[in-house]
Formats: structure tokens, sequence, C-alpha cells
């Protein structure tokens, strides 16, 4: 399978981030600078459903998840996206913004046999992988196992084999670091490169808006908006001090990235505690029902991480689980609960989840974080039942 207008497409947004003047022989500052590829699968859930049931679906608005009323969207296609529909929107939402949209099921065990494939694609360029998801992975290519020593050459390829093998596009970003090298994978989504040279960074940073940065969720963004910082160069504009003083040990970190410092390795295989997701809302959630919903995203998150968390993307499961909850105020508790069950599947952590919610009793406060964990990791299933509650406070 090829796209014939593959190779020209590529060329153009080569040339747009500066990266085809140097693709075949790379400069200098480029031998001597880390090559970070941050992969990313396009709408991968959706895209799967697309291809393997064109008749259907293709080129239709479809949303995967749970139909309305109390469905949640799991992942939206591209049709859809205009409408405004996105992942861990409630169904009943989606569906009156988006008419025509078509809901599917969720196909777990395809989507992880399609990210198996994939891994061993990325496998074949480099052995410092380290996944983030099914989808998505951060891979140094500073010492390729095979092709020339370009970050932008390898991206290529690498986008070229998941094609031709598996019928999916991807997004691939290229830089110096792990930060730069994400968000640039987001720019020219879907079917994109973008490619950011050592000596370009900061000016790519600079045109950034705050929200792009790690770490900064809405409600950091709002503050920093208050101090007049909206983008990178504002951030490399204000002094560190300042920005510690706001925001505390966060405000250097925000900093050290503003001005291109990320030394962050990328770790492959690495020996993980515990698998998490959380999310920060916009506003504060103040009815149980819409709690209880909001968290069918976060546990369908930590599903996927468990189901390639261990060593080379093995699946994991954990003994502990933890439901973590920040109130309107920045007051922090966990509900946890220890099983002598390791779990993984999102039906048995939303169970969990739902049970840790109701007791001692639903959050009377409104919620501004949602955010679910498990620990106590292990790679083999293991029998029994539910062995205590513990409900602890930060």
């Amino acid at each position: 399978m090829s796209r014939p207008e593959d190779a020209d497409k590529a060329e153009t947004k080569a040339d747009k981030s500066g990266a085809g003047r140097a693709a075949e022989s790379p400069s200098r500052e480029e031998e001597a600078a880390r090559r970070i590829l941050h992969v990313d699968m396009d709408a991968f859930y959706a895209s799967i459903e697309q291809r393997d049931f064109p008749g259907k679906y293709a080129g239709e608005p479809i949303a995967v998840g749970g139909d309305p009323p109390k469905g949640v969207v799991k992942a939206a296609s591209y049709e859809a996206r205009p409408y405004g529909v996105r992942s861990a929107q409630p169904a009943v939402e989606a569906d009156r913004q988006c008419p025509g949209l078509i809901f599917v099921p969720p196909r777990m065990e395809v989507y992880q046999k399609e990210s198996r494939r994939i891994r061993e694609i990325l496998f074949g360029y480099t052995d410092i992988i380290e996944p983030l998801s099914l989808d998505e992975a951060y891979l140094d290519v500073t010492d390729p196992k095979k092709g020339p020593p370009s970050g932008t050459l390898v991206a290529r390829r690498i986008r070229e084999e998941i094609y031709e093998e598996t019928g999916l596009t991807a997004s691939a970003g290229v830089g110096p670091s792990k930060f730069v090298a994400k968000v640039a994978s987001d720019q020219d989504k879907p079917d994109g490169l973008t490619v950011v040279r050592p000596e370009e960074q900061l000016e790519f940073i600079a045109g950034l808006p705050v929200g792009d940065f790690h770490g900064i969720g809405p409600v950091t963004e709002e503050k920093m908006r208050g101090m007049g910082i909206e983008t990178g160069a504002d951030l490399q504009d204000t002094p560190e001090k300042a920005l510690r003083r706001r925001f505390g040990k966060r405000g250097g970190h925000f900093k050290r990235l503003a001005m291109g410092e990320d030394d962050r390795p990328v770790k492959p295989d690495r020996e993980r505690k515990s698998v998490g997701a959380e999310r920060t809302f916009s506003e504060d959630i103040s009815e149980p029902k819409e709690m209880l919903s909001r968290l069918e995203p976060i546990a369908e998150r930590v599903s996927v991480r468990l189901g390639s968390a261990g060593p080379e993307g093995t699946p994991v499961r954990g003994r502990t689980v933890t439901l973590k909850l920040k109130s309107h105020d920045h007051d922090v508790s966990t509900r946890q609960t220890t099983l002598r069950r390791a779990v993984r599947s999102e039906e048995d952590l939303m169970r969990l989840a739902e049970r840790l919610f109701g007791r001692p009793h639903p959050p009377e406060e409104p919620v501004r974080l949602l955010g679910l964990s498990v620990s106590s990791l292990t790679g083999r299933k293991e029998g029994g039942e539910q062995l205590e509650l513990d409900f602890d406070r930060e």
C-alpha cells in the first residue's frame, strides 16, 4: 500500500520546518545534538474503525465510545472534530454538536494488536523507545540502527513504513528534546512531519501558546494570562524569580522549557511503580453523576497505559487503585483500595472507581481535577477478592 502524494507532501513539510536543507548532510550542530522523535498515530481508534469498515465509516464523522445519553467519547475521527467532538466528552453533548455523528463501540483488543505491530516497526530503527500509550511514543534516534543519522529521514521512513504495514497514518515531531519533539508532532496533524533544528528551537518555542507547555493546564494558563504571559516568548522574557514566586518550583521548570533546557532522556523499558491518568477541568464539576461520567475516559486511559507499561511494551496489572480528587480551592484528597486480585481492564477500574467515589460518600465540594492510578504492579494474573478499603487525605 502506498501513497503517491506522500513523498511530495513530506518534502514540502520538511522545507517548511527548515529540515529539508540538511536532511542528507547534517550540520555540525545537528551532529552534536540529540535527535528525539515523538510519533503519534492520527485519531488511532477512529482511524482503525474507518480502515476496517470503509463502507460504513470511511469519510464519516464517527466517535468511538458509548452511546448517548450516558456514554463518553473515547476518540473522534477528523470528520467529527470540526464540530467540536473530542475525547472525554459526554456522548450526549457530542451528539448534539455534530448532526449525523456515528457512535462506534470500542474494540480494545484490535487497538492493542495494531499498537504491537507499530511498536515492532519502531524497534527496527532504535531500541531507545519510551511508550506513552498505545498510539504514541518517544524515540531517541541519535544513533539509529539503520539509515543515516538524520532525524528527518528516520521520521519519514517510520511514517511510510507504518502506512505500508497498517494503512494508518502517523504524525511525527523531530527536535533536540522531548518537549520540542512532542509539541512539534501536533503542529501539522494529521499525517504531518514537523522538524525543529537545535538552532531553531528558541524561535519555535517563542511562538507557542503557554497552554502547549508541559505542566500548564487550564488553571495555570489562566494565572499566567493574569501575569500577561500568553506565549513562549512571554515566558522567555519573564524573570525566573517572578515565575517561582507565583508557581513555586514549577516556575523554574516552565522557564527552563522556554529557554530550550530539557535534557530528559528517552527511557526504554522503565520499571514503573504506578500507572495513572488525571484531568483538570476548565470549570468546577459539582454533580456526582457528571463526575462519574468524567471518570470513564480516565479509567480507559489508565487501562490502555497498563496494556503496554511492562518491559518491551508488555501488559501489567495492579493491586492498588487510587482515586484522586482536587476541589475548586485546591484541596486534594485520595481514596484507595488494595486487592488480592490484580486488575487492568477498564471495566474493573471503573467499578472500583465508583466504589471509591461513594465511600464514605460522594464529594461534597465541587471538583476541579479527577485522577485514577494503579500501583503494586505485576505482570501475572492473580485470583482473589477485595482485601481492604483504605482512605487517606493529603
